[in-house]
């Protein structure tokens, strides 16, 4: 309800899964992430899911058989959501939730339009909204945890659905709150959000009043959640059935394999470079195949959001993630505008690796090869020791928390069939605990994976006390703590990788993961923008033309540094956030320097930085993200902010020259 917003119009689920287009993909927000916009209204705020953007490739089908049995049996336990979906107690809930949501029209409607609340009246009223708001949202996390751990049996899916389309009805009770909250006069709005009644929720409030000129009636906003099942939300639900569905052709040792497309992701990390070429035109005839399904979807998508802002009279097609991250159109481009300015570091990177490769030309498909044929392989138990150490030196209470997942069984770190991809923290509700999936093969990336994961995870466990409508962080400050525990498990693995060559591969691993999040991101954007400007201007786009927008905006990252290959042209057909969550991506470059600053701040002050680390994790989103970061010495609206996280990859980027040469002399 409060702060709707129709960027969010999806439900995706995972993240971090092996990217032909990013060693760390662009992440797909939360599965609940139309229940942060549109079903904000459950309550009137945005719901705290999973502060994790996640990426949402489809079922394992991994290359690496050998590391697939690293993490058998480390599977989580749902139970404490519910047993089961016919579980008395999830029937309770529903019911429940219904029951007061009903009641909760009836004693209010009208209340706050006629100025009869006060800020007692006011805070109880929203207290009861985050009470029906978080039955609704402990029984969506179970249906669409159970449904990620097996996406391959239909009644998971079914339940799901279901699920869905139950809560889509409740909300029909609570949507007149947060029309009444926005058309409040201005006078009586302040007045209200300075009672001291109204403090645990008074942030939120606010932000929720940012929306107040976009406001439909009530009638029209009704009409347009009850059309998202047939429409928007049935588009996209084509697109990751249609993906999640597709194979594609890899020729190799002259047989052609149909894999799918997580495999074939994978296969671009191949040390043969004849494989890696291989993946490339599977990956390529694949989503030819079904190049006019996925170019209609996307047209039809893109003009569906744009119709959306028009009808809401936002100013611009990306106002509605500007709201719901707590930034300006401004600061975007002024943080766009940065890392356009850092890309000359990454042509920088790609002819080192170009020449430690031994290659006359890099191509798109050879971006994330491996350094050294033979990785380095980390068990389970290697892994989870590597983290909760790397935690427990920079506070011992963040290893502590991070310890319970795994004795608590609140991981699904498994390979196997039917499971989705990629990886993910799930925040679910304040009165139970977040839960993360990964699919764990024992690489270096699979440590830093899970350590990411554990991070959104120790962030979402302390958040909890903020109360649902407290702890959710706008997606500029969510990547704070994993990208954060991240970089405390990379200093770890150096320090245990000490062979030069093996050195230098970790270190040039973290260097493709960052340039991913911060430059390709913040490219994506670009063509994001792109797109927008020309499906307004052009009418509906052709796959070609929409091909040349997408490698005019990759051609400014790598320069001449890079050959993009013309098969590269339909690569932006698989990526979900263009169809889940306009303009999302710029998000990632935000958190991601936003962390390298905040990491050098670590640096220079040493122990001291801890304590006020984990007060601003545990604050959630209860406050601005300027003010929660002030304490910790960090100045996010300071115009050469971004200067300090780009001058920490540039070192890193240093750190390899130097670690090549090292190399190169011995």
């Amino acid at each position: 309800m409060l702060g709707h917003d129709p960027a969010d119009r999806g439900t995706p689920v995972a993240d971090l899964a092996p990217s032909a287009s990013a060693v760390r993909p662009p992440r797909r927000p939360s599965w609940c992430a139309p229940y942060r916009s549109r079903a904000r209204r459950l309550a009137g705020l945005p719901l705290p899911l999973a502060p994790s953007g996640w990426y949402d490739p489809p079922p394992v089908k991994s290359t690496n058989h050998q590391g697939e049995a690293l993490a058998r049996g480390v599977t989580w336990d749902l139970s404490d959501l519910y047993a089961a979906p016919d579980d008395p107690h999830l029937t309770a809930d529903f019911a429940a939730a219904e029951g007061e949501a009903a009641r909760f029209e009836e004693e209010y409607r009208g209340r706050l339009a006629g100025g009869g609340l006060d800020g007692a009246t006011l805070a109880a009223a929203v207290a009861t909204m985050e009470q029906v708001s978080e039955r609704l949202l402990r029984i969506l996390s179970f249906a669409h945890l159970r449904f990620a751990a097996d996406t391959a049996t239909p009644a998971h899916g079914a339940f799901l659905v279901s699920c869905q389309e139950r809560l889509t009805q409740i909300q029909r009770h609570l949507l007149f709150f947060d029309l009444e909250w926005a058309a409040l006069p201005e006078p009586q709005a302040t007045a209200l959000l300075a009672d001291p009644a109204v403090a645990p929720y008074r942030h939120h409030l606010a932000r929720a009043r940012r929306y107040a000129p976009y406001r439909l009636s009530e009638p029209e906003e009704l009409i347009l959640e009850e059309k998202q099942n047939t429409g928007a939300r049935a588009f996209m639900r084509l697109f990751d059935e249609s993906l999640s569905a597709m194979h594609f052709p890899v020729q190799r040792d002259g047989a052609t394999e149909e894999l799918s497309e997580e495999a074939v992701l994978a296969l671009l990390h191949d040390p043969d470079r004849a494989t890696r070429r291989a993946a490339a035109a599977g990956l390529t005839t694949g989503l030819q195949r079904h190049g006019h399904l996925l170019t209609f979807i996307t047209n039809t998508l893109v003009q569906d959001h744009a119709v959306e802002c028009r009808l809401h009279r936002f100013p611009d097609v990306m106002t509605p993630r500007h709201l719901a991250n707590e930034t300006t159109g401004a600061a975007v481009e002024a943080l766009l505008a940065a890392c356009e300015g850092g890309l000359g570091m990454v042509a920088r990177y790609y002819r080192l690796k170009r020449r430690l490769l031994g290659l006359d030309e890099l191509f798109d498909y050879d971006r994330y090869a491996p350094l050294e044929a033979a990785a380095t392989t980390f068990t389970w138990d290697e892994a989870r020791e590597i983290v909760l150490t790397a935690y427990g030196r920079f506070a011992p209470q963040m290893a502590e928390i991070a310890e319970r997942f795994f004795t608590c069984r609140w991981i699904d770190a498994e390979v196997r069939p039917g499971k989705r991809g990629g990886a993910f923290s799930a925040s679910t509700v304040p009165s139970v605990h977040p839960y993360v999936l990964l699919n764990f093969q024992g690489r270096p990336r699979d440590v830093q994976t899970l350590a990411h994961e554990l991070g959104h995870g120790v962030h979402q466990y302390l958040a909890r006390a903020r109360g649902l409508f407290g702890a959710d962080t706008p997606l500029t400050t969510a990547e704070t703590a994993s990208v954060f525990g991240e970089m405390l498990s990379f200093q770890a693995l150096k320090e245990r990788v000490t062979e030069p060559r093996e050195r230098l591969a970790l270190v040039c691993g973290k260097i493709e993961d960052s340039f991913a999040t911060v430059f390709r991101q913040a490219i994506m954007s670009r063509f994001e923008q792109a797109l927008h400007r020309a499906r307004a201007t052009e009418g509906e786009l052709t796959r070609d033309r929409i091909g040349a927008l997408w490698m005019a905006a990759n051609h400014a990252m790598f320069g001449d540094a890079l050959t993009l290959t013309s098969d590269y042209a339909c690569w932006w057909m698989y990526i979900p956030h263009f169809i889940h969550t306009p303009f999302y991506t710029y998000a990632y470059s935000f958190g991601e320097l936003l962390v390298l600053a905040l990491y050098e701040r670590y640096q220079q002050v040493g122990d001291a930085f801890a304590p006020c680390y984990l007060q601003m994790l545990a604050a959630g989103g209860s406050d601005a993200p300027e003010r929660l970061l002030a304490p910790l010495g960090v100045e996010i609206t300071a115009p050469d902010f971004w200067d300090g996280g780009l001058a920490v990859l540039d070192r890193l980027v240093t750190e390899a020259e130097g670690l090549a040469a090292a190399v190169a002399g011995r």
